[in-house]
């Protein structure tokens, strides 16, 4: 005698969700607050996994959106749950409105993909992904400009509270031929090497 298991049908995701996913990762990968939240393990051991948890979380609620026939979250909606999956699960707080820009490159990334332009851009955006994983970013703390004095030691408990207060800080590696521009909005102009 034998029984027969009927397993439910598998479905198929609509391929145009999964290039959107793709280009989600992607613009997350390459952003660098989240890039250093990883590297620095801010949501502990498992950060990394963090970043595809909050890729779900934006495509589904695009797919969401977009099945129950409602209007597809904007920037600002992006950006709360950006901000929100940050706080929460990096313990970190985002002050310099890359999250914001962020946002934006999602939903127009959703655009894309739905009027058909989507193969090229994902492409574009894993390309830039590769290549800011390759690069290295820093966190480093910012000082207040003042001398802590000789009189504390070095390593003191009221040095290592302050250090814990204060926001890491980005920095980037510059790039060669990136100009200079003053304070006074003027680029510099560098000499180039004899040919």
């Amino acid at each position: 005698m034998s029984t027969s298991v009927q397993s439910a049908p598998r479905t198929t995701p609509d391929p145009s969700l999964v290039l959107f996913a793709r280009g989600v990762i992607a613009l997350l990968t390459s952003w660098p607050v989240l890039r250093i939240a990883i590297d620095q393990e801010w949501g502990g051991p498992g950060s990394l996994e963090k970043r595809t948890f909050l890729a779900s979380e934006i495509v589904d609620a695009f797919e969401e959106a977009h099945v129950r026939s409602r209007s597809v979250p904007d920037f600002d909606d992006v950006e709360v749950l950006i901000l929100q999956a940050m706080a929460e699960e990096y313990n970190c707080e985002i002050e310099d409105d890359s999250s914001g820009g962020l946002a934006r490159g999602i939903v127009s990334l959703w655009r894309d993909v739905r009027e058909g332009r989507g193969v090229e851009e994902v492409e574009r955006l894993e390309g830039i992904a590769l290549q800011a994983s390759a690069s290295q970013i820093q966190a480093t703390r910012q000082g207040d400009g003042s001398d802590s004095g000789d009189d504390e030691e070095e390593g003191s408990e009221s040095d290592v509270d302050m250090e814990a207060d204060e926001p890491p800080t980005l920095v980037s590696q510059k790039i060669a031929n990136e100009p200079e521009v003053d304070e006074d909005g003027f680029t510099t102009v560098k000499r180039g090497g004899r040919r």
